[in-house]
């Protein structure tokens, strides 16, 4: 199971039946005026649009970067109704073979976006049929085999390709220097979300106060997406238990029952921090010890759980491992241990 799979997974990304997926892609903004927070990748995306749109040209490629949940798949359908062209979406596992690629790009309209997700898992062979696609908007074929084989190349109609990842350093070297603009999209502030649960309560048709709005904000781990998945949660508490109204009161209730605390942090992470400050002391611990002891993928633990950890400064990534910090500590109402200055850590390799 892949990290992005095993996040679908999560109490604060559940899996979504039909209708409710249907609910979040109306919740997408269509255009950069509707888009919230991101104000610098934003303004830059402005730029670049408006300069192509009077060239009459298609954007240069695009690599969106930064953790999931941030908007990455709906800006590029922003710039796709921005440029007034066709979006296709696809994903890098999704490529077996060159034919697999070469197909959708024969199949692409000038100016057309290709949004590629999870573009670091494209395999070797894919990337280098990219690399003339991308350049040289071509493709090459190989036709024969042995002393008469020979290459033919098929012409392309220019297009846009929008690769998005989560993890940039798996990207290869040669296929990173090919997109003309890198954007890495961050956790959004506090205001930012409040605007995004204000807007997505009046098209879900929610009745929601400020308070409330704050509430639900501050435990949406910096990211749109669980904003307003937690606000999809919130708005059945309030319709069975509270006439229909989200109040701060009601926001606390609910997603008490969930387990989300008050600064977003679920079950899953709590497990994680709990495990590093009892089971190792603190840490340093590795990756791969981590992971056995919590029954989670290396992966799994990288790109879901620890970059908000991060952020919130409860872990910290060293050369031997992780290791929690006094604010973990804190948080989980635990005295954190006093260590002489300079003294050894104990060394847990994964």
């Amino acid at each position: 199971m892949t990290p992005m799979e095993h996040a679908e997974e999560r109490l604060l990304t559940p899996y979504q039946q039909p209708d409710e997926a249907a609910a979040e892609l109306s919740l997408r903004p269509t255009r950069l005026g509707e888009y919230i927070g991101q104000d610098k990748v934003k303004a830059n995306l402005k730029l670049l649009i408006e300069a192509a749109r009077g060239r009459k040209e298609p954007l240069d490629h695009i690599l969106l970067y930064g953790p999931p949940g941030l908007g990455k798949t709906t800006l590029a359908g922003v710039m796709a109704n921005e440029m007034g062209v066709k979006k296709r979406i696809t994903s890098g596992p999704a490529f077996e073979r060159p034919g697999d690629i070469v197909s959708i790009l024969t199949n692409l309209d000038e100016g057309d976006i290709l949004f590629v997700d999870e573009i670091h898992r494209l395999n070797r062979v894919i990337e280098e049929t990219l690399y003339p696609a991308m350049e040289d908007f071509a493709v090459d074929f190989i036709i024969g085999k042995g002393p008469s084989a020979r290459t033919m190349r098929l012409a392309l109609k220019r297009f846009t390709l929008v690769g998005a990842t989560t993890r940039l350093g798996l990207i290869s070297s040669p296929l990173r220097d090919r997109f003309g603009v890198h954007c890495h999209l961050e956790f959004y502030d506090q205001q930012a979300l409040v605007e995004i649960v204000k807007r997505s309560a009046v098209i879900l048709k929610v009745t929601i106060d400020d308070a409330g709005a704050v509430e639900i904000s501050r435990r949406s781990r910096g990211t749109p997406r669980v904003a307003n998945r937690l606000l999809k949660r919130v708005r059945d508490f309030a319709q069975m238990r509270a006439g229909g109204v989200v109040t701060v009161d009601v926001a606390h209730q609910a997603l008490g029952m969930l387990e989300v605390d008050k600064l977003g942090l679920d079950a899953t992470d709590r497990h994680l921090l709990e495990t590093i400050v009892h089971k190792f002391g603190g840490g340093p611990v590795g990756i791969a010890t981590l992971a056995a002891a919590t029954n989670e993928e290396p992966d799994t633990i990288e790109d879901v759980y620890e970059p908000f950890l991060l952020q919130l400064g409860f872990i910290q990534r060293t050369p031997r491992g992780r290791v929690a910090t006094e604010h973990a500590y804190h948080h989980l109402g635990v005295a954190p241990p006093k260590r002489e200055p300079g003294s050894a850590q104990p060394l847990l390799f994964g």
